[in-house]
């Protein structure tokens, strides 16, 4: 038998030699994400509009132009004093209003959170009143009791019908799109997991009201009867797009009828992850069961070569924003690795760059089909540059194996 002194020093040895080996091939994988990263940048330079901004025409939103320069904030090689990209945060800040909301008509919260992320992560004080000011606006586009029946959707005014009744109600601590006339609009996921990312980020404590409400109506959506009260509730921990207008619903991968002739929605995959993400964001512990069936949806549908949940005729709806919501929200929840219903087990941040190495086209741009704006090759490499750049983040805390 070998002496226990000896036995620590090859123990040791061995570890050494892994972190090693680990610490090389992170170096490996970053190196590889970089190099795709650093071509879809030239592509999203290349492409900027003389007034500085990314928007090709006025019908395309500020937010445009927001996720661009986010993708440059975030690289080590730029920052908002680079020349080209301060002229985008000038373009930017030109749609700031006096209510402080970062837009233009429409797409208020959408737009604003948005914003905000990326002023943030541009890490320049000079932003900090511009942030202060659109933070304080999205705060005040949640759902809460105060939301004025008038800002609801067309179809439920002048029903006679309490529109928002408090914490029963389903919309409420949600976020819809808003608008400069009709305040917050219907909630959804989709809206609320942004704003909730652009809270995050500016720093919002914890204990601040707007999280405990935000995580009411993101347990709302979740496929999760244990603690969704509404109806449509399954049990399978994915997530649905949220509440519809006539608060039964909504789910953009479609519903079905149960054994019990119960109507369910089907779980969609941007929407779970975006329910991961903002959950964590708000505050709920990995240990939540929400959290942990949501993480179970994940492994039984972990892919990168369609969107997951969405059915065969829309396998590449969204796929892109699902992309960059699957970088986002892995990267939040801290784990490395996805068993997958087969066994496997896959590192999410090497499979989600190598996918990116496979499709992205010579000019280094990514596109996809004319669905949710994904024909727009501007705003689908931001997507793809986004999730990279989580992917790369989470490396630098976790070495690959």
């Amino acid at each position: 038998m070998k002496h226990p002194s000896i036995r620590r020093i090859v123990a040791a040895t061995f570890a050494s030699a892994l972190a090693m080996c680990s610490g090389a091939q992170a170096q490996e994988l970053d190196a590889k994400a970089q190099a795709i990263v650093d071509k879809g940048l030239a592509y999203l330079k290349a492409n900027q509009q003389p007034d500085g901004g990314w928007q090709v025409n006025d019908k395309e939103p500020p937010a445009f132009t927001a996720i661009v320069l986010r993708t440059f904030v975030q690289d080590k090689n730029f920052n908002s004093k680079t020349d080209f990209v301060a002229r985008g945060f000038d373009k930017l800040l030109s749609y700031q209003a006096t209510d402080g909301g970062i837009y233009k008509d429409l797409l208020a919260n959408y737009n604003t959170a948005i914003a905000v992320s990326t002023l943030v992560k541009a890490n320049d004080p000079a932003f900090k009143p511009q942030i202060d000011k659109a933070v304080d606006y999205l705060k005040r586009l949640q759902w809460t009791e105060e939301t004025k029946p008038e800002f609801v959707d067309p179809k439920e005014q002048n029903t006679g019908k309490q529109v928002v009744r408090g914490s029963e109600d389903p919309f409420y601590g949600g976020w819809g799109y808003g608008g400069r006339s009709r305040g917050p609009g219907r909630p959804d996921l989709s809206n609320a997991q942004l704003a909730l990312e652009a809270l995050h980020d500016a720093g919002l404590a914890k204990d601040d009201p707007v999280y405990q409400r935000a995580i009411q109506f993101v347990t709302r959506c979740q496929n999760y009867s244990e603690t969704n009260d509404q109806k449509w509730a399954g049990d399978d921990g994915g997530f649905a797009y949220g509440p519809s207008d006539d608060r039964n619903g909504e789910s953009f991968a479609g519903s079905y009828v149960d054994e019990s002739g119960e109507r369910r929605l089907r779980s969609m995959g941007t929407m779970t992850y975006a329910g991961l993400k903002s959950l964590i964001y708000a505050g709920v512990s990995r240990d939540d069961p929400r959290v942990r069936a949501c993480w179970s949806w994940i492994g039984n549908n972990f892919t990168l070569s369609a969107h997951p949940g969405m059915g065969d005729d829309k396998t590449q709806w969204g796929l892109f924003y699902y992309y960059m919501t699957v970088g986002k929200a892995l990267h939040a929840y801290g784990e490395t690795t996805i068993k997958t219903a087969d066994g496997k087990q896959i590192d999410w941040r090497r499979a989600l760059i190598e996918k990116a190495a496979e499709i992205q086209k010579e000019d280094g741009s990514w596109v996809g089909i004319n669905k949710y704006m994904e024909d727009k090759p501007v705003l689908v490499t931001s997507y793809v540059i986004l999730a990279i750049q989580d992917a790369q983040a989470d490396l630098k805390v976790r070495p690959a194996k």
